[in-house]
């Protein structure tokens, strides 16, 4: 397991923008894939982005896909997520999941994500 902890988080209006943050623990941050998940009020937790083990790849949901950029420093044990053009339905708990990998993979099944961060809360004003 890898310890993650997101940061970042706050409250911003429509059309604003926001980035987060998840700082991982070990050395071995390069081996795996990371992804950014969120989870609002009384829903399941949903797929945003993710990123491959050397960020050569992304993918995103289409309801952020052109708004949302992830990116990782692996010398710094930190991925990111960018999020402008924000919407009031971008509003929830964004947690960042990892995925160990021997190979540049990518998904968007949270069963598949091993490990938590505790989540930070954005919040988009209309």
């Amino acid at each position: 397991q890898v310890q993650l902890v997101e940061s970042g988080g706050g409250m911003v209006q429509a059309g604003g923008s926001l980035r987060i943050a998840c700082r991982a623990s070990g050395r071995t941050f390069s081996e795996y894939a990371m992804g950014w998940f969120r989870q609002a009020p009384g829903e399941e937790r949903a797929f945003v982005a993710s990123i491959s083990r050397s960020g050569s790849s992304k993918y995103y949901a289409d309801s952020v896909k052109g708004r949302f950029a992830i990116s990782r420093d692996n010398a710094k044990n930190t991925v990111y997520l960018q999020m402008n053009s924000l919407k009031p339905e971008d509003t929830a708990v964004y947690y960042c999941g990892s995925h160990y990998s021997d190979y540049e993979w990518l998904g968007d099944d949270p069963q598949l994500f091993g490990s938590w961060g505790q989540g930070t809360q954005v919040t988009v004003s209309s």
